[in-house]
């Protein structure tokens, strides 16, 4: 006799089971694309934005320091420039410049020390980060300076005497000295330090058993 294919109790028959089913529960599991190792990325990168922007007050100490200052002289109404001719103002910004520019290129070789590889995240936290420094530089520099009211600096030394104007930053396009420079020494390590992705092996393909050979030579 053969026994029937219907299970006992009226009970639905089980379903097959696909065991290419369980890697994309696994891939589910772990957070889909990047997963882990896109949010240990990010994290650094927030960790390194913030210390490169941290270091921007060491920026304005020098600037504050190397710049040439523009020297005013004042009667009992009104403040002058002292050298109608002196290029101070252009040689305040010229030191902003050549500064940011030393920091974007040390800022990027310290972190490439440090990760020894490149990625989208690394070159945006050092974008963003140089870009915080330059500000907080050029905040830091004008407050370590003299006075922006020239007006009570002049009641204050009195008419005839010389004093030092305010640190000003008059090029703002200045700013972006320093995540340019980041930029691209970050994008010039990676391609001449960087990791180097494995060659491709050349495709082996078997030989066909059905050839036919050639004859053999006499």
């Amino acid at each position: 006799m053969i026994a029937p294919l219907t299970p006992p109790d009226n009970q639905p028959p089980e379903e097959p089971q696909h065991p290419e089913a369980a890697p994309v529960a696994d891939h589910a599991d772990h957070g889909g694309l990047g997963g882990p190792e896109l949010a240990r990325e990010l994290r650094e990168g927030a960790l390194i934005a913030l210390v490169v922007a941290v270091s921007g007050v060491l920026l304005g100490v020098l600037w504050n320091w190397l710049a040439p200052h523009t020297p005013l002289i004042s009667d009992t109404r009104n403040v002058y420039l002292k050298n109608t001719e002196g290029e101070e103002a252009i040689g305040a910004d010229g030191t902003f410049v050549l500064l940011s520019l030393g920091f974007g290129v040390l800022t990027a070789a310290a972190v490439f020390l440090f990760r020894r590889r490149g990625g989208i995240p690394l070159v945006v936290a050092l974008v963003l980060g140089g870009l915080l420094g330059a500000v907080l530089g050029w905040v830091t520099g004008m407050w370590l300076g003299p006075t922006p009211d020239v007006a009570a600096h002049a009641k204050q030394v009195g008419p005839g005497v010389t004093f030092n104007g305010p640190l000003r930053l008059q090029a703002k396009g200045a700013l972006l000295a320093w995540p340019i420079a980041a930029m691209l020494t970050q994008l010039a390590l990676t391609g001449l330090f960087g990791p180097r992705d494995p060659e491709p092996e050349p495709p082996h393909w078997p030989a066909d058993p059905h050839a036919q050979q050639p004859p053999a030579a006499d």
